[in-house]
């Protein structure tokens, strides 16, 4: 659904299971820290709204957007997180190098999710410019870090 229709940090709070005995692995990346840091942040405390224990959010961090694959697989190798989510922002520039990353990862974790045992949230902004990822970090939109949260909470539990 576009993000215009609908707010990303808008569910309905009965639907989601207790996250108390779940433990969540978040890769983030630094590239754009404004706005990762934002998704994070919005990650995290919904994670926690839900009762998630601090202790079981476990946060790595990885240079850029497209080494979020690498990140969450070694996370799926540790076989001990419930879910894994992955964040990060890419804003289209001047050049195809946005196209090869959002198509790169996209298609990492869809793979990572066909084959392991564990779901991989998938939690990458990709926007034509950094305004609208303002809007989905946390602005008008909601935070995208709401939703993936949510989303990992659910996958958790299917």
């Amino acid at each position: 659904m576009a993000t215009a229709l609908h707010n990303l940090s808008e569910y309905n709070i009965e639907q989601i299971p207790d996250a108390s005995n779940m433990c969540f692995g978040i890769v983030v990346a630094e590239w754009n820290p404004e706005i990762t840091g934002a998704l994070l942040n919005g990650t995290v405390s919904t994670l926690e709204k839900h009762g998630a224990l601090p202790e079981n959010i476990h946060v790595k961090t990885v240079p850029g957007s497209f080494e979020l694959i690498y990140g969450a697989h070694q996370m799926t190798l540790n076989g001990s997180y419930d879910a894994i989510i992955i964040l990060g922002s890419v804003i289209r520039g001047e050049t195809p190098h946005f196209d090869y990353i959002c198509q790169g990862v996209t298609y990492g974790i869809a793979r990572l999710n066909a084959k392991s045992e564990t779901p991989v949230i998938y939690g990458l902004l990709t926007t034509d410019d950094l305004q609208q990822a303002k809007d989905r970090s946390g602005g008008k939109y909601g935070n995208k870090g709401d939703e993936c949260a949510i989303d990992a909470i659910k996958m958790a539990k299917f």
